[in-house]
């Protein structure tokens, strides 16, 4: 027979720090750690973010010197955006040789080959639009978007990227990605799926850091309605059978839920991205004196963890790397 009060008194194992942390069942470390980062074109440029304070969009030289430390505080990943000079309906910035994230990809593998380099795959940085894709008929056409997702994953391999995420949300990007790869003798390279990507309010701020937010219309035809859960899964699912390594859950905070559904369903490592959003009102409400900024960081990215995700997408990374010091 199971014993209770007052024979058991789990409150006994909550004595005190060192006996929490020897039962302690979640650990975020820095290996679980990849920060996103902001790439525009000119020299000894850093534009601050408004909306998200301590963020910058930087130039390639600055981009470097911020790797460094990156690279130095032991985070492995880094995820690059580009912000293009030039915009047009086809977001071709997006697959060339000289756009800034290529440009970027090459500097860094040449100078700090150890950082692991994600290059997000989309076109809605690079469209005039602002648009995931190609339009057609006033609505993004799914099949001539795949096509240039693939060459634009093709030329950021190319250049240097290690990993490519596509972020789109296109049917069957992941397939067209996975054998331009592959034909282009890149066969060992991943793909981190963006794979439930929700059509979210707590992206704002990135729109803002990015210069994409669309210019008519919304994204609620190609993003993920919020209310779905068993949508979320399928999504997951067809990814993993076209070639994705890695899925990812998108954004976190509101949708726990879904990754511990996928961690549950799917031996494939986890992403998760703890969106603009929700940094951008931990620091509102930090500045506002309202909660401890550091405190909160570590529940919100505990609770990711907890969730099931594996790797954590954050602009947490450098405040966390900085804290932990190993794990908490």
């Amino acid at each position: 027979m199971a014993m209770s009060f007052p024979g058991h008194r789990i409150r006994r194992l909550r004595k005190n720090e060192g006996i929490r942390r020897m039962v302690r069942e979640t650990a975020v470390t820095v290996d679980d750690l990849i920060y996103p980062l902001f790439v525009r074109n000119g020299k000894n440029t850093e534009i601050e973010i408004t909306s998200m304070p301590g963020n910058y969009q930087r130039s390639v030289d600055l981009l470097l010197k911020e790797c460094e430390e990156v690279a130095r505080l032991g985070i492995p990943a880094v995820i690059l955006f580009g912000i293009p000079e030039v915009k047009d309906e086809f977001g071709s910035e997006a697959y060339s040789e000289q756009g800034v994230v290529q440009k970027a990809l090459r500097a860094l593998k040449k100078e700090i080959p150890e950082l692991i380099l994600i290059a997000d795959v989309c076109l809605c940085e690079y469209t005039s639009h602002g648009h995931c894709g190609i339009i057609k008929n006033n609505d993004v056409d799914n099949d001539l978007t795949i096509e240039v997702l693939a060459k634009a994953a093709l030329s950021c391999v190319q250049a240097g990227a290690d990993i490519v995420a596509p972020s789109d949300m296109m049917d069957g990007r992941v397939r067209a990605i996975r054998e331009m790869l592959d034909s282009g003798g890149f066969q060992d390279v991943a793909i981190m799926a963006y794979s439930a990507k929700y059509a979210s309010s707590f992206y704002g701020p990135f729109r803002v850091a990015a210069e994409s937010a669309p210019q008519f219309g919304d994204r609620k035809s190609y993003q993920m309605d919020p209310p779905n859960t068993r949508e979320a899964l399928r999504e997951i699912q067809l990814d993993i059978q076209e070639g994705a390594d890695i899925v990812m859950v998108k954004p976190a905070l509101a949708y726990l839920d879904i990754i511990c559904r996928a961690r549950s369903m799917f031996d494939v490592p986890i992403a998760a991205y703890n969106v603009s959003g929700e940094f951008a009102m931990i620091k509102a409400a930090s500045k506002m004196g309202w909660l401890d900024e550091t405190k909160a960081m570590y529940e919100v990215l505990i609770s990711i963890k907890r969730a099931g995700a594996d790797l954590i997408l954050t602009y947490f990374a450098k405040d966390m790397a900085r804290s932990l010091g190993g794990k908490i």
